[in-house]
Parts: structure tokens; sequence; C-alpha cells
């Protein structure tokens, strides 16, 4: 993608969506970092549809850590990788009950230290819930970056370092938001909807895709 078509990539993508925000459902931190920690390898609907039941009855560290690994895993059995997840999210809120006095901390290095939290959760948790300017690059952004020479990059951390570089400054905090959105409904993984793309004089992609016969 030529620099002079990246500004108004994130125009369009903003005219259509002025103030994107997470499809995860979440009313504080706490519920934030949970709900992406379980979000590893499942849909946002389905951690939705598990959090609903959960966040009720355990909606901070201490109460997780009270329900027990029996009782969270019974919460969350629909999601994929659950027993492995509800460890991780016990350990995680030990830490947070005897580091951080039951709190999210705000920075990467405290984040990523808590199991199961890697480089994405910890940039999605600085991004929606305190406004950082960072990139969390998930399989849908990667798809997106390279498919559309916004970014392209071998691995997720090339993506998002020139993400990074390459995204005007007044769009990056939504730009995380709108880069799933796009991927995760219009350029799709196996064949992107090219025919209702609204940035599609800005993208790279030359096979460009055509509507099914009626």
């Amino acid at each position: 993608m030529k620099t002079r078509d990246i500004e108004p990539f994130f125009a369009t993508l903003k005219a259509a969506n002025p103030m994107p925000v997470t499809e995860l459902e979440y009313t504080s931190v706490f519920e934030l970092l949970t709900a992406v920690l379980l979000s590893a390898q499942a849909t946002d609907v389905s951690v939705n549809k598990a959090t609903r039941r959960l966040f009720p009855a355990a909606h901070t560290p201490q109460a997780m850590l009270d329900l027990g690994l029996e009782r969270l895993e019974s919460y969350i059995k629909s999601i994929g990788l659950y027993h492995t997840k509800a460890k991780n999210l016990l350990a995680t809120c030990a830490l947070l009950v005897e580091q951080h006095s039951g709190q999210v901390p705000r920075n990467r290095e405290a984040l990523q230290a808590l199991p199961g939290v890697g480089r994405k959760t910890a940039n999605v948790v600085l991004n929606s819930a305190f406004g950082e300017a960072v990139m969390a690059v998930d399989t849908h952004i990667f798809r997106v970056s390279n498919r559309t020479g916004l970014a392209p990059g071998k691995n997720p951390l090339v993506v998002e370092h020139k993400l990074l570089k390459r995204i005007p400054p007044d769009y990056l905090v939504d730009a995380h938001h709108w880069l799933i959105l796009h991927g995760r409904y219009v350029c799709i993984a196996r064949k992107p909807l090219c025919w209702q793309c609204a940035v599609v004089p800005y993208c790279d992609f030359k096979p460009k895709t055509q509507p099914p016969p009626v």
C-alpha cells in the first residue's frame, strides 16, 4: 500500500465506524482481561456466552479465586482449551491479589508476567481499557495487513512494528478495532468480499473477488 493511501484508508474505516469497540463484553478492566484471556483460539461470541454467566458470579480476582477450579470450569467449559485457561486465570487472579492489590496493572511488563497473558493480550488490555496507542496483532490484523499491503510481515511482531510506524497518529488508538472488524467481516480468510469493501481503492490485493452469481 502506498503511503499516500494510508490516510484515506483509515479515514474511510473511521467514517463507517467512528467509535469502534471490542466485541467482547465487559464492565471492568478485570473483566476485559478475563475475556481476552479466554478468547485465545475461541470466538468472541462463545466467550461472551460464557462470561454472561461467569461475571455475575465472579467479577473480581478474589471472587474468581473463591470459585475454585471446578466451579470456574463449569462456567467456561463451552470454550476451547477451557481447562488450561481456567488454571491460567486462577493463577493470574492470585498474582493480581498478591502483587497488585486486586487491580489490573497498566504496563506491558507486568501484564505479560501474568499466566496466560502474552503480548497480544497485554496490548488488547492496554488499548481497550487504558486507551494506549498499541497494536494487538491477531490473525485478522495479520491477514489484513499482509493482504492489503498496509504492513506486510512474516510474523505478528514484525507486522505490529510496521503498523505502529505507518498508521497516522490520529487513527492509531482505534486502528486495532477497525482492522479486526474489517478482517472479521469483509477481508475474510477464505475469500475476501472485495465487492463489499469500502477501502478497495487503496488495497494492493490484485485478484479482487467478484460477487457470486445470482
